[in-house]
């Protein structure tokens, strides 16, 4: 297996990096491959790439996703291949030893029923319980070995230095809060009508307490078409923001939850802002274009819902769940203290 997956890696990596020129030649890593010819003009991947920068960045990250999962399963087949060999075992006696024998016994007899209970089937019990009885084993036996790869791993010096891809986001005039020198920063995109964004606060709130002064918050608006009130708490947010109430106003669309025209009018109110100003903002739709701006990155990175998240530029898929965006932080965070570290011993050596 271990070799099947190094030669997965080298034909992704050898996909990746050496296309082919207008001459038919390998280009070589790190180049800029000719990828047209235009009337005899030559144009390359980095011509492509700085007038649509953002149009490969799913491909990409799709890409780095898949590399990434195959990096790991090389990592948890080496731990557990080198562990078997300093136990002088073969890999499946030491997932007997280790794995196997930790399952607990098979549910009792209730508790099967009682599973059987949810499962959509016309089959009688008796047929399927057996069926049962090795789905239940393999799932346990599934998490008791991803138990023991982590054990493994938590013992393991494991630096990852696959790098994964950045998105092209542009953050001035990006509402932030945090550390001014903040190393992480985690980027929302995110609809303030949408169900989804207000569950994800609870889990965000509890990230900013774990990386406290290490961690930056930046918000951007993507309000949705289905969502009727969205575009206006957007621009209502930007409103505030123009008397320097941002945060105040976001945390209050965000706890409320109210959002029709009345309810932005009244939040500006509880806050002391300038009704006259703050009214004329909302209702002319000054602040629109600055809205309308951020959405439309939005899609031209490819995004197709909120919340959607971004750690340092690095894309983070689907609605993650607060352990999710934790262990990508603490894995940014990583690198960009072993970064910094590096850079200070170079300075040392340099100074002797």
């Amino acid at each position: 297996m271990v070799s099947k997956l190094i030669t997965a890696l080298s034909v992704a990596a050898s996909t990746l990096w050496m296309p082919i020129n207008a001459s038919g030649a390998d280009e070589r890593p790190g180049s800029d491959p000719v990828v047209v010819e235009i009337n005899g003009a030559a144009l390359t991947l980095g011509d492509l790439e700085r007038t649509f920068p953002k149009a490969l960045f799913q491909a990409r990250t799709t890409y780095y996703e898949s590399e990434r999962k195959t990096v790991d399963d090389f990592i948890d087949d080496y731990l557990l291949r080198q562990q078997a060999r300093q136990e002088n075992l073969t890999v499946a006696e030491l997932l007997q030893r280790h794995v196997n024998q930790s399952i607990s016994p098979d549910p009792t007899e209730e508790a099967l029923r009682v599973y059987y209970e949810g499962v959509d089937t016309t089959e009688p019990y008796e047929t399927v319980r057996g069926k049962i009885i090795d789905a239940v084993r393999e799932r346990r036996m599934a998490k008791a070995k991803a138990a023991y790869v982590q054990s493994l791993r938590r013992s393991a010096k494991v630096v990852i230095r696959l790098a994964p891809p950045r998105a092209p986001i542009v953050m001035s005039n990006t509402p932030t809060r945090g550390p001014l020198d903040a190393r992480i920063t985690l980027l929302e995109y995110a609809d303030y009508e949408c169900p989804y964004c207000q569950q994800m606060q609870p889990a965000l709130e509890k990230l900013a307490e774990d990386f406290k002064g290490k961690l930056a918050f930046a918000y951007k608006d993507f309000p949705l078409p289905m969502h009727a009130n969205a575009q206006k708490a957007a621009e209502a947010s930007h409103c505030a923001e123009l008397q320097g109430q941002y945060w105040p106003y976001h945390d209050l669309l965000v706890t409320t939850k109210q959002l029709d025209i009345s309810a932005l009018k009244s939040h500006a109110r509880s806050l002391k802002l300038d009704v006259k100003k703050f009214d004329k903002c909302l209702e002319t739709g000054e602040a629109a274009d600055a809205v309308k701006a951020q959405a439309s990155e939005a899609q031209a990175l490819g995004l197709q819902g909120t919340p959607t998240f971004f750690v340092n530029g690095r894309y983070v898929s689907g609605t993650p769940s607060y352990e999710r965006l934790h262990a990508v932080i603490a894995e940014e965070l990583s690198a960009a203290e072993a970064m910094v570290r590096s850079t200070t011993a170079s300075g040392s050596t340099r100074d002797r």
